[in-house]
């Protein structure tokens, strides 16, 4: 009997945990009455990092600030603009930072292009290792290989010949 309530209780917070909705940061109040215009509105939040939490979109965060880009890219879609104005908008406003994807441009070649190099480096620096590696070893076993004379003599050292 204690096994099977050990068993049934987490399998029944788990479910619950399961069944529960998920919790969406963005208001009702907010919603868009054009489903065209709310799906490109929840299209471009998604893309959008919240100023306050940084690791997360203006769609997931309740921040206040991340309510206020919510509300902000809604009206710019009912004025008109386009999803590439609104980016635009925002980028001019914030900068790239407001952007969770940052275009690629001259200012974030380095951001793109730093781990490729990174590992081109580690490569070349692993090879480099391992060439000198075995050129040190074949180097010493050549060093090591000695002539008939000087077998002789290092057999007669180890004699006490000598």
């Amino acid at each position: 009997m204690a096994l099977v309530r050990a068993l049934v209780v987490p399998m029944a917070l788990l479910s619950l945990l399961l069944a529960s909705p998920s919790l969406q940061a963005v208001q009702p109040d907010e919603v868009l009455k054009n489903p065209a215009l709310e799906a490109r509105a929840r299209a471009l939040s998604k893309e959008l990092r919240c100023m306050v939490c940084q690791n997360q979109s203006i769609d997931d965060s309740e921040a206040p600030l991340a309510h206020d880009l919510r509300v902000l890219v809604r009206e710019r879609l009912k004025a008109g603009d386009s999803d590439s104005q609104v980016i635009d908008f925002l980028v001019a406003r914030y900068g790239e930072f407001v952007l969770l994807k940052p275009r690629l441009s001259w200012h974030t070649a380095l951001l793109w292009g730093l781990p490729p190099a990174v590992v081109v480096f580690g490569i070349l620096a692993i090879a480099i290792v391992v060439w000198r590696r075995r050129t040190a070893a074949t180097a010493a076993l050549e060093a090591a290989n000695l002539n008939a004379a000087e077998e002789r003599r290092l057999a007669e050292l180890m004699r006490g010949d000598g």
